[in-house]
């Protein structure tokens, strides 16, 4: 009896289930629940008497500590001496007065802690058992800093190295011209490191630095995680109350001005495959202000993520890039920006920065949708609800009630005036912030090929002048393409120009069989790269990532494959066309039907470009002959994308004067590789080849 009144039971169950699940209508969304209640802890906070105000935190989950000093000061114009900040950050951290470098760094690493220094910042980290001794070496080096002259020309040396690095970076020039355009280079946020401004620094000018900037008058010092608030107090008091403050440093710059009306801001990058575009504007946005979570929201909506109307619209739509984002900046110092951006395809930048104008003027121009707004509000929602979770969140938002003067419940309100917000504030914030009327357009990109449609471009039926620039943000004249062929000059002359330049006909020829082995870095990683060519048009590349091959590409003479991740793709008709030119050691031995196009820059150097076949072409260096760069044109899925390869530092090898270092470039991925071993005339088998 009792096990039929079981089953009874539990078909009512069942059955009461599927009459509840059957009066669900599905096609209405749910009922957002109540807005959760925000209960934020203020953490225990004092001020000491030099100016530094400490906040504790205590949580107790792991037996962790984390100190972290920020010392909230207005931005300095650095000016002729550009880096001083970068070199005091650099110096900071290596050993005090009291404690040379190498025991200061030996007794961090024996507590499994770290200690970091930025110029107007610190952090610390580490087990809690350790805090009294963490703190000691921190507050010792943040008063007493080794700042030695061997240190200072060694991080001179790694900094002036770092600005050669990116000579050639078409991102790194695009955002320094973006900055300088938008505040000026007589402003701290527009002005940049040189290699004469790194130069012009002395060790006394980052002593000075020290003085004046690295000061507790208006510092914050963040504690967070397993402690004792009375007792941290005790030895934060005792480690800090002597750091000594100094006068106010006086402002030196001006507030900078504002567009008068949208024009084009073009700097020339002639090994650029692909344009950085961006269309930004200043804007005076405290935290403080009315409208910060209305312009918030709209930045979110236009380009916050991969759902918003920029990356809907330059990506999924139109397929002109990778993706295509928004940032809204925000300073109760200076002027922050409002940027939309981009990198795209040559052939579409002009389609590209029209795109992005038409998107920030919709945001202005009409309400946004309930559906748009509803779904920003939830992922701000959510971030905000997740945040809580972090012990380091409590201490943050202190720290930006003091800092930026904001109402003591600004947080615990967040939420529900997040959600209170209306596609009309939206809007109103859009037209406010955003302004497509009378923004910088910045492209870096390869003038040839971009400046024909570039100049023509319109918005709104106006045309939009175009300013030029040097990579060094200066103005400078427009491009001049137009540089003559010399009268009777071929591509047959220039490839046997580049064939004796690099050894001679006969002793190329002589070559059956070349091997390279090179070695690079892609984002920390270590890449190794074997390629190998044979006069029989033998071929293979493998590419390895930290000793695991990532891609394979080999051809016998006749047929061929690739390999990725264990897949093996046999190569099309077309693949092999383009892999038995390639499959020489010398490709320019057995070259036929080239043609001579004209005379373009390559990183500052004049270069003849012959085009090789269809898709495919090089310079020559007009001074020397030798090949300077490669370029190919490649199908991605009915896009054109241009994959190019730079050569560097010749060197004699056997007699043939080779390239010893590579740069690699498809889309928006470069890889700097460095040729480690060359194999001339190896014993190779068609095995070598399967």
């Amino acid at each position: 009896m009792r096990k039929h009144l079981i089953l009874s039971l539990a078909f009512l169950f069942l059955g009461a289930t599927s009459i509840a699940t059957a009066q669900i209508n599905r096609s209405e969304q749910p009922q957002a629940g109540p807005i959760p209640s925000i209960q934020l802890e203020d953490p225990q906070t004092f001020t000491l008497k030099n100016g530094l105000t400490v906040m504790l935190v205590e949580n107790h989950k792991l037996p962790r500590v984390s100190v972290r000093l920020i010392l909230d000061n207005p931005p300095v114009l650095e000016g002729d001496k550009a880096g001083v900040s970068s070199l005091f950050s650099a110096m900071m951290g290596n050993g005090t007065t009291n404690l040379s470098k190498d025991d200061f760094n030996e007794e961090v690493d024996f507590m499994g802690a770290s200690i970091n220094f930025g110029a107007t910042s610190a952090s610390a980290s580490g087990l809690s058992k350790y805090f009294d001794r963490l703190v000691t070496l921190m507050a010792d080096a943040v008063k007493n800093p080794l700042l030695t002259q061997t240190e200072f020309e060694k991080e001179q040396e790694k900094i002036i190295t770092g600005i050669k690095s990116e000579e050639k970076d078409v991102k790194a020039i695009a955002r320094r011209l973006e900055n300088a355009v938008a505040y000026g280079t007589d402003h701290p946020n527009g002005e940049f490191v040189t290699e004469t401004t790194v130069k012009n620094t002395s060790l006394a000018d980052v002593t000075s630095f020290y003085k004046t900037q690295f000061v507790p008058n208006n510092g914050y010092l963040i504690v967070i995680g397993d402690i004792d608030v009375a007792a941290a107090k005790k030895t934060i008091s005792k480690q800090f109350s002597d750091w000594k403050k100094s006068a106010a440093a006086p402002s030196n710059w001006k507030k900078p001005a504002a567009s008068g009306s949208t024009a084009i801001h073009f700097v020339d990058m002639p090994n650029a495959v692909q344009s950085e575009v961006s269309v930004q504007n200043l804007v005076d946005l405290p935290m403080k202000s009315p409208d910060y979570l209305s312009a918030l929201l709209a930045n979110n909506i236009l380009g916050g993520s991969s759902s918003a109307r920029l990356f809907m619209n330059l990506r999924e739509d139109k397929a002109f890039t990778y993706g295509s984002y928004s940032s809204l900046g925000s300073s109760k110092y200076t002027p922050a920006r409002f940027r939309a951006y981009a990198a795209v395809r040559n052939a579409v930048t002009d389609s590209a920065a029209v795109e992005l104008l038409s998107e920030i003027d919709r945001m202005a121009s009409e309400p946004v949708s309930e559906d748009e707004l509803a779904m920003a509000k939830a992922e701000y929602v959510g971030n905000f609800v997740m945040a809580l979770e972090n012990p380091a969140t409590v201490a943050n938002y202190a720290f930006r009630i003091a800092s930026e003067g904001l109402p003591k419940d600004f947080y615990k309100t967040y939420l529900s005036r997040i959600n209170s917000v209306t596609p009309e504030e939206v809007q109103a914030a859009a037209r406010k912030y955003f302004t497509a009327d009378k923004a910088q357009v910045v492209v870096a990109g390869k003038g040839r090929d971009v400046l024909p449609t570039l100049e023509k471009m319109t918005f709104k039926g106006q045309a939009l002048p175009v300013n030029y620039y040097t990579p060094m943000a200066q103005k400078a004249e427009k491009p001049n393409y137009d540089a003559a062929i010399p009268e009777g000059l071929s591509a047959d002359k220039v490839i046997a120009d580049y064939i004796e330049a690099v050894g001679g006909r006969a002793l190329l020829e002589s070559v059956s069989s070349l091997r390279l082995l090179a070695e690079g870095t892609v984002q920390g990683m270590t890449i190794n790269v074997e390629i190998t060519r044979t006069q029989g048009q033998q071929f293979k590349q493998k590419m390895s990532l930290m000793g695991n091959v990532m891609s394979e590409q080999v051809f016998n003479g006749e047929s061929g494959y690739v390999s990725m991740q264990g897949q093996k793709i046999p190569m099309q008709d077309k693949d092999i066309v383009q892999v038995r030119q390639e499959a020489m050691p010398f490709a320019e031995l057995g070259m036929k039907g080239a043609t001579l196009e004209g005379v373009e820059d390559v990183n500052g150097q004049k270069a003849y470009k012959v085009k090789w076949s269809a898709n495919k072409w090089a310079y020559y260096s007009v001074d020397n002959g030798l090949k300077l760069k490669e370029v190919t044109a490649v199908d991605a899925g009915g896009q054109t994308m241009e994959s190019a390869i730079e050569f560097g530092d010749y060197e004699i090898f056997q007699g043939i004067l080779m390239p010893f270092t590579l740069k690699q470039q498809v889309g928006p991925q470069a890889i700097d590789l460095k040729i480690k071993e060359v194999y001339l005339n190896e014993a190779l088998t068609p095995a070598s080849f399967q």
